[in-house]
């Protein structure tokens, strides 16, 4: 079991940056998987952007260029740099982490809002 926290959402004005950041209760070392995903109102759940255990990453279409995330085992957390914002990535951001028996951990969410 583990419990994820995310911080760092807030307001910011197209074209500004925040940084996401997701603490784990106990070492994200042995997790295979973890990543952001977003959900906007009336919309699905999507992957935002993923990071494996041995550091490969996925993102997507629709962020790459202007989002990257990192991994810090060291202090069991992961990041999401998010640069040039627009409106459409407005949306409540979860962090989850998927372990090595494929069970996933979710995060309870943190509001990014991209307005003017």
């Amino acid at each position: 079991q583990v419990q994820l926290v995310e911080s760092g959402g807030g307001s910011v004005q197209p074209g500004g940056s925040l940084r996401l950041s997701c603490a784990a209760s106990r070492s994200i070392f042995s997790m295979n998987f973890m990543g952001w995903y977003r959900q906007a109102p009336g919309k699905q759940r999507e992957l935002v952007a993923g990071i494996t255990s041995r550091g490969i990453t996925n993102y997507a279409d629709s962020v790459k260029g202007r989002f990257t995330i990192s991994r810090d085992s060291a202090k069991n957390t992961v990041a999401l740099q998010m640069n040039s914002l627009k409106f459409e990535d407005t949306a409540v951001y979860y962090c989850k982490a998927q372990d090595q028996w494929k069970r996933d951990y979710w995060g309870q969410g943190t509001q990014v809002t991209v307005s003017s």
